[in-house]
């Protein structure tokens, strides 16, 4: 199966990215090779962009607090787990502590850093961080792969509580939608949502099918038109079968 994820504001979509951007991180991350450590690094000047948003911060500690909230309001009700709920209560406090307690704007320990800003300057040029560009950075590159790490897990480290806090608001959201199964027929699907706001729309489908879904969407109603590629040019063309998928509808 294979799953794509839609969302409907900007604040979603912001943390989408960041969430693809420090998964992407962990991967090369977990390498040892210069040139990963390298894709790394630009990674995180990636996630540096992203996250530079004034209000990301603000955001995120006001939304765990509201979940917070709604979470202690189910206590000693019998039909929730009451051990389930209090861990995940822990979980947001100790999430939101620790982004309350991070000074400054998110990522300011970077851009205070001269050596990687001008590594960052560079590197938004194509070829820009060759080693006649950059020698200091060549010779890091050239460093023992353990030494490297250090270096990268020091630089990541000040941006875990904003990574812990973003995991818990995309998982609250993706647990709160039902699957429902549709098909789309002649490859399209139209739904009216009736005013009823969403942050989240989640398509499931047979990957071996071949479709893709293009989608779009506002509170009134949501349209997935699915599309394939076939030929050597990849262009999309229109999918004209019937397509089964799962739809999930997420709301905060």
């Amino acid at each position: 199966m294979i799953l794509y994820e839609y969302p409907f504001t900007e604040r979603i979509r912001t943390l989408l990215r960041l969430e693809d951007l420090f998964d992407r991180l962990d991967f090369f991350l977990g390498r040892e090779e210069p040139q990963c450590h390298h894709t790394a690094l630009t990674t995180l000047f990636e996630v540096l962009d992203v996250a530079g948003r004034a209000d990301l911060k603000s955001d995120l500690l006001q939304e765990l607090e509201r979940q917070r909230q709604t979470l202690t309001s189910f206590r000693n009700n019998p039909a929730v787990k009451e051990e389930a709920l209090e861990k995940v209560v822990r979980e947001i406090e100790t999430a939101t502590s620790s982004l309350a307690n991070v000074t400054g704007k998110t990522g300011q320990h970077l851009r205070d850093h001269e050596w990687l800003t001008s590594i960052r300057s560079r590197s938004i040029i194509p070829g820009g961080t060759c080693e006649f560009d950059l020698p200091s950075y060549h010779a890091w590159l050239h460093r023992p792969a353990a030494s490297r790490l250090r270096d990268l897990e020091s630089w990541v480290g000040p941006l875990n509580p904003l990574r812990d806090c973003l995991r818990i608001v995309l998982n609250l959201l993706r647990q709160s939608g039902q699957e429902t199964h549709i098909v789309a027929a002649q490859g399209s699907f139209q739904q009216m949502l009736g005013g009823k706001s969403y942050h989240m729309l989640r398509v499931v489908l047979d990957e071996d099918l071949g479709a893709i879904p293009e989608i779009s969407a506002n509170r009134y109603m949501i349209w997935v038109r699915f599309t394939t590629q076939d030929g050597g040019d990849l262009r999309p063309r229109p999918y004209d079968s019937d397509v089964p998928f799962d739809l999930v509808l997420c709301n905060l």
